[in-house]
């Protein structure tokens, strides 16, 4: 599509959000406002601000919103145990659909907190409850049999359903209902799916995680595969140590947004080369 952008955001819980929120803030105060997009790609963490921003939440909301203290939010955290069983569903045999189902069934038998308490966090969390105008895609996975999913707004699909399913982090929250079938986290097939914004002109992915269980499906490969202009930002030394070792602390949400809004500074100049 030329002449067409995409913004990709990738997954990286609660402090994914807020770091999102921070750099994407300071990068339109220098000149590379990413809000501006053709198209959004949001998997896990990057489905709610994609979201937010496709449907016209201005970043300075989004930034401030990410200060506030977290009263009332339960932290929650991957413990090593999930670890290991993410990674024994990726190192056995089978296809990567198949190693997905596998850990998609251990997610539709884990005990967690109830479906439609996390349906309602999501009611509250999203500024707008319908699809936006602009092309978004939100990912999930199917936990039944591992298919990949991209959402959008010819998939009939409930917007707060889709971004709960793409949120929906195996073994911490439940998967979620959508016409009969269970969808989780849509980073299980890659922490960015930046191949999702094939056609567009000019990508930048801004991802808070860029390791994966496949080296073809990092961020960085997936982006030099399109052959277009494009850049990868992740977090530095310095955001990496403010966000912490618990993705999932809403503690550590405000020193994210602030370590990304910092961070803005270094990186500005190289995304407006894509960008502008």
């Amino acid at each position: 599509m030329t002449g067409k952008r995409a913004l990709v955001l990738g997954g990286g819980g609660v402090t994914g959000i807020a770091w999102e929120a921070g750099i994407l803030h300071g990068l339109a105060e220098r000149g590379a406002d990413l809000s501006d997009a053709d198209l959004f790609v949001g998997t896990s963490a990057g489905s709610v601000v994609a979201t937010q921003l496709a449907g016209g939440v201005p970043l300075t909301d989004l930034y401030a919103g990410q200060l506030l203290p977290p009263d009332g939010e339960i932290p929650a955290r991957l413990t090593t145990w999930m670890v290991v069983r993410y990674a024994l569903s990726y190192v056995m045999p089978g296809s990567a659909a198949e190693k997905r189902a596998r850990l998609g069934r251990a997610a539709l038998k884990a005990r967690t907190p109830s479906e439609d308490s996390r349906l309602e966090v999501f009611r509250s969390r999203l500024s707008i409850q319908d699809w936006p105008d602009r092309e978004l895609k939100v990912t999930a996975v199917d936990a039944a049999d591992g298919k990949f999913v991209a959402f959008d707004r010819d998939s009939g699909v409930p917007l707060v359903r889709a971004v709960a399913s793409s949120c929906a982090v195996p073994l911490v929250w439940p998967p979620v209902t959508i016409d009969g079938h269970r969808y989780m986290d849509g980073g299980m097939r890659s922490v960015a799916n930046v191949d999702l914004a094939a056609g567009y002109s000019k990508v930048v992915v801004v991802a808070p995680l860029t390791r994966s269980a496949s080296p073809a499906a990092t961020p960085q490969a997936q982006a030099a595969k399109l052959g277009v202009p494009s850049i990868v930002v992740s977090p530095d030394k310095t955001a990496l140590a403010a966000i912490g070792t618990n993705l999932l602390d809403p503690a550590r949400r405000k020193p994210a947004a602030e370590a990304g809004y910092a961070q803005a500074a270094s990186v500005a100049e190289a995304v407006r080369q894509v960008w502008n």
